[in-house]
This record gives C-alpha cells, structure tokens and sequence, in this order.
C-alpha cells in the first residue's frame, strides 16, 4: 500500500479510537446510573424501546468499531514481524481477514 492509503489507514483508526472512547464513557455512565437507579431489565427496555437518540448513539458506537477492528488486526503481523530476531522466523499468510501468522521464536532451528 502506498504512504497516502496508510496516512487515511491510521488516520481513520485513530478518529474511529477517538469516537470510541467517547461512546465507551457514555456506554459505562449510562450503565452505571442504570445499575444505581435499581432499574430492572425490563424497565431498561421500556425506555429504551423507539429511542432515536439511542439508535442513533448505537449505531455510530458498532460503525466506530467495525472501522477501527480491521485496521488494527490488519497491522497486528507486520508489527510482530518488525519485533522478529534475525534467528527467528515470522510466517505470515495473510487471508482476508489478517489470520494465519506464526512466530516460531528466537531459537527455532536450535536442538533442544
């Protein structure tokens, strides 16, 4: 990928990690006020229930982390392998979803 589409890449995790925290804090307080409030499930649903604010709310708080997740995950073998000694050995085949990576060590051709 060239430098522009990694400058978007990590500009777009880092604005997605921002909006996530956001939504994270807001996610906590509400739960905690619910908790205090000894709000029972069902009273939770009843307000909660045609909410178009929490719809809202919910909706940008999963498109945020469906943004941030892939970009993360599709970096995670390329800074494992930056960590790699030059006596281990970093395979890396990476399917669509950025799996399939293993590090065999720093001592892997070494008889035990």
């Amino acid at each position: 990928m060239n430098a522009r589409g990694e400058t978007l890449l990590w500009l777009a995790q880092r604005a997605s990690a921002a909006l996530l925290a956001f939504c994270v804090l807001v996610h906590l307080a509400t739960i905690i006020v619910a908790v205090q409030g000894g709000l029972s499930a069902a009273e939770i649903l009843g307000r909660t229930r045609g909410n178009v604010a929490g719809l809202v709310f919910y909706t940008t708080f999963v498109i945020a982390a469906a943004v941030h997740a892939p970009i993360g995950l599709r970096a995670t073998p390329d800074s494992i392998a930056a960590f790699a000694t030059a006596t281990g050995t970093v395979e890396i085949k990476r399917g669509s979803n950025g799996t399939g990576m293993m590090y065999w060590g720093p001592n892997c051709g070494r008889a035990v």
